[in-house]
């Protein structure tokens, strides 16, 4: 029998860890959890979970990621409008809740102390924010697209954001007090979301205070990237821009979105100071509403938005951004397979987006 490569035991032993971790944080809930019980339970040492791990909050998000993406997902159900979208994301979310009384172990139990995780610290509360407010833009976006061609065009984020205000208070209510959520409840005020007008209207940012793109000629080869929207491999070489953005500034994407040309690929590049943890959260929040949008949503109707988690850096290196924190703006504009603009710091992507096209006068506006 061949011996395995350092890579290769590298990888076992981590699985290793993640399956032994999944069934201590089941049965004993992330509290009363124990690294040296998860270390047993995998049969390696505490070294070899802490040399895969840096503690015992990143291993927990790392486990319900997993759980997330490797899951199979529900069949679609697309929805023919917003109504009966957003019907089918929240029966789909609702499904999974732990709704019995008598229910105390298993996956049930094991997503229960996310939330009060991300709020114990500000280094987890903070980029949980903004991950939330790019889900909503996510799902915003896509609720724009189903609205019929008669409706005038307007912005559904902040309905988007209501839905999930509704979904996870579900899931927290659900996790306190199970047996209390009725679930038809909740995928009945999810359709009525649909209709419901907040005044939402896109404000560009004010012009004076954003910076403007410079406008440079650099080669442009980025890495293999995948969009985990649509879990295939992000489209990085055509004619759009491509946002390097850290956890803290993750809602600038929308700036993009909507100051692009249309036809143009917008990619939100995520890119963390603690790739060890906060990639793990990161993670887990955009799987979370990657699955049930792929089940609710045609596939017409998903966003012109790719996501990339990008932990070590490399595409932002490729497009000239060295050094990553979660505060992280930046912003490049490629056409023809080159980079013919860049901007930095607050206003990065509406810079970049807007820019005026140079490379071919027919370029789409």
């Amino acid at each position: 029998m061949s011996r395995l490569s350092r890579a290769e035991m590298q990888e076992r032993n981590r699985d290793k860890v993640l399956a032994a971790a999944r069934d201590e944080f089941s049965e004993r809930g992330f509290r009363e959890a124990k690294i040296d019980i998860i270390a047993e339970r995998a049969e390696l040492t505490r070294g070899a979970v802490y040399s895969n791990f840096p503690g015992k909050r990143a291993l927990y998000f790392a486990v319900l990621a997993e759980d997330i993406v490797n899951a199979p997902e529900p069949p679609p159900a697309p929805g023919r409008n917003a109504r009966e979208a957003l019907g089918a994301l929240a029966r789909a979310w609702v499904a999974r809740l732990p709704l019995a009384t008598g229910e105390q172990h298993g996956a049930a139990r094991l997503g229960m102390d996310l939330m009060p995780e991300v709020l114990a610290d500000e280094r987890t509360r903070r980029p949980f924010a903004q991950l939330m407010k790019l889900d909503a833009i996510l799902l915003g976006l896509a609720l724009e697209r189903l609205s019929p061609p008669t409706t005038p065009p307007g912005r559904l984020v902040r309905v988007a954001e209501a839905v999930l205000t509704t979904l996870h208070g579900a899931s927290q209510m659900a996790a306190a007090a199970p047996g209390f959520v009725e679930p038809f409840d909740i995928v009945s005020a999810c359709e009525q979301l649909a209709g419901l007008d907040l005044g939402d209207r896109w404000a560009p940012p004010h012009l004076p205070f954003v910076p403007q793109a410079r406008p440079v000629d650099e080669p442009w080869s980025p890495p293999p990237a995948v969009d985990v929207i649509r879990d295939e491999p992000a489209r990085l070489v055509g004619d759009g821009v491509v946002a390097i953005l850290g956890l803290h500034r993750l809602e600038a994407v929308e700036e993009a979105v909507r100051a692009a040309p249309a036809g143009a690929e917008v990619t939100a590049v995520l890119v963390t100071s603690d790739p060890d943890e906060l990639a793990q959260l990161a993670r887990l929040a955009v799987a979370d509403l990657r699955r049930c949008l792929r089940h609710a949503f045609p596939a017409s109707a998903w966003p012109h938005l790719q996501v990339v988690f990008d932990e070590r850096g490399t595409v932002a290196a490729t497009a000239g951004v060295a050094a990553v924190s979660d505060g992280t703006e930046a912003a490049v504009r490629v056409e023809a397979g080159r980079i013919v603009g860049r901007a930095d710091g607050r206003g990065a992507c509406h810079s970049a987006a807007s820019q005026e096209p140079r490379s071919r006068p027919d370029h789409p506006r």
